[in-house]
């Protein structure tokens, strides 16, 4: 689907039709995360099932402490240790505000705690895939361009892109820069508070290089538009834009939530999928291109059967 803020109009084209719908000069910003196999599954020493979804490692790469998601979280409290393999086991050290655990993992046997993670994770495929993680996933739940693990979710917009396609940009004259923001689960969490400013999103770390900074703002000075692979790509970019929309280098932890009535200062044109109602997505792209306009194109969605979720179909907002 292509919507265009300026007019209104609404289309349907393939999603091949990208490479004739970017001009020769744009900027194409995409985000490079990496899924890893954040989903441990194990037991509690009573033999009843337990699972870890490891969100962020507190410290730089693949630590031994994390702060992650448990279940059964009522039976997983401080002191408690889910046995993951032999060798490979996850103690439970705290509870924190919003209801996560740190953890601490020790894998005996094996060359590193990423080591570990490796061998006896699963892939986090989304919730509503109703089967267990095969070995290509961890390949299909990727974008062509994935580079450094981090995530628990990919970056869906960027699945639509081939190396094909992301040629025939280059031929054509498309440039191109990268971001990094590891993906994490409370990006998907559905906002419950009656009031947008009570929403709390969680940490989600994230780099702009130098380089990128400067191939966003030298595209948009010299007269030419910046593309936006995904709302993650937005997220990183509107962490470090200026009020004058200059966009600077820098890394950290992001919690901003973008939703109307705030202006997205740092690109033109955005590629996403279609979202879930009361989703921080969903609001993203209407703070892009309002919320009557969004409406309208989700209400043709549903008219014209477009796949929603991770795996569905793609929507171009001009």
């Amino acid at each position: 689907m292509v919507v265009d803020r300026a007019t209104g109009a609404i289309s349907h084209r393939q999603f091949r039709d990208v490479a004739g719908l970017i001009p020769a000069n744009d900027l194409l910003v995409l985000n490079t995360t990496r899924v890893f196999r954040a989903r441990l599954l194990g037991t509690r020493d009573s033999g009843a099932a337990a699972e870890i979804l490891l969100l962020r490692p507190l410290g730089a790469g693949m630590h031994d402490r994390w702060e992650a998601m448990v279940h059964p979280g009522g039976k997983l409290k401080p002191g408690r240790v889910v046995h993951i393999a032999p060798g490979f086991d996850a103690t439970i050290l705290e509870t924190t505000e919003r209801r996560t655990r740190i953890i601490q993992l020790t894998a005996n046997g094996f060359l590193s705690v990423a080591d570990a993670i490796e061998r006896h994770g699963h892939v986090p495929l989304p919730p509503y895939i109703q089967r267990a993680d095969r070995t290509d996933d961890a390949e299909r739940y990727q974008t062509v361009y994935a580079k450094e693990s981090g995530s628990v979710a990919a970056p869906t917009a960027g699945l639509h892109f081939t190396p094909q396609l992301l040629d025939a940009l280059a031929a054509k004259g498309v440039r191109r820069a990268d971001v990094l923001l590891h993906v994490g689960a409370g990006t998907f969490k559905p906002v419950e508070a009656e009031e947008l400013g009570a929403h709390t999103m969680h940490e989600e770390w994230y780099r702009v290089s130098a380089q990128t900074a400067a191939a966003v703002n030298d595209t948009r000075s010299a007269g030419a538009k910046v593309w936006a692979v995904g709302t993650t790509t937005v997220r990183t970019l509107e962490s470090v834009v200026d009020p004058a929309g200059l966009v600077r280098a820098g890394e950290g932890e992001t919690r901003i939530f973008i939703h109307p009535p705030y202006k997205i200062r740092s690109v033109d044109h955005l590629v996403t999928n279609f979202h879930l109602p009361r989703s921080t997505l969903f609001m993203l792209v209407s703070a892009f291109a309002g919320l009557a306009l969004m409406r309208e194109a989700y209400a043709q969605a549903v008219k014209e059967q477009y796949r929603f979720y991770s795996y569905g179909d793609a929507m171009l907002i001009l």
